[in-house]
């Protein structure tokens, strides 16, 4: 093999990774760019981004996709009254309650006896308290998940985002994942064009 076919070889791997690097990235470009729509002269077609295009039914796929797949709005609720959480609760209320209802004892009651009430009514709130309080949480979660829709807030947001940030929330996202792609142009162009070069050396 000679120096001018390894040479020739060569330039040829280079161009065919630059192409196939160059394609990648520009396709990449072409999901967000151009942000609005743009005609070429003469031809009448009409540029824009694939996701500029169709952001209402991308906002409408993510949010089923989050409520779906994700979390809903019971996932959040449930997470908010159970565990620590729901002892934290049950702890301020016992709290607040026993308060006030030793506020209420007159004080001509002695301390000895207003603190055995208080105690009594402590140790029956202790018992009671977490089965009231799973019963009126389940009636509160209900209310509150119809009220709640993950699937609108998401697609409102993303609605509501400037196209310049979108495409920045995506890429901060998915920077690295879109670098591998562009990378993967140029190698697969790379071998393509040494392939294409040893082909033509032994033809």
């Amino acid at each position: 093999m000679g120096r001018v076919a390894v040479l020739d070889i060569i330039i040829m791997a280079i161009v065919g990774a630059a192409i196939g690097w160059f394609t990648n990235h520009l396709a990449i470009r072409m999901l967000f760019r151009p942000l609005v729509p743009w005609k070429l002269p003469l031809i009448g077609i009409e540029l824009q981004g694939l996701i500029p295009k169709r952001r209402r039914e991308l906002a409408v796929s993510i949010g089923l996709a989050v409520e779906q797949q994700l979390f809903s709005a019971s996932d959040i609720v449930n997470r908010l009254v159970e565990g620590e959480n729901k002892q934290e609760i049950i702890s301020g209320i016992r709290h607040k309650v026993l308060n006030v209802i030793e506020e209420k004892i007159p004080s001509i009651i002695p301390g000895a006896i207003r603190n055995a009430i208080v105690s009594k009514i402590g140790s029956v709130f202790d018992k009671e308290i977490e089965g009231m309080f799973d019963s009126m949480m389940e009636d509160n979660i209900h209310k509150a998940v119809s009220r709640i829709n993950i699937r609108e807030i998401v697609e409102e947001k993303l609605n509501s985002l400037d196209l310049m940030e979108l495409e920045s929330l995506i890429l901060e996202i998915m920077g690295r994942e879109l670098k591998y792609i562009e990378v993967l142009g140029g190698v697969l162009g790379l071998l393509i064009g040494i392939m294409q070069g040893l082909l033509l050396l032994f033809i």
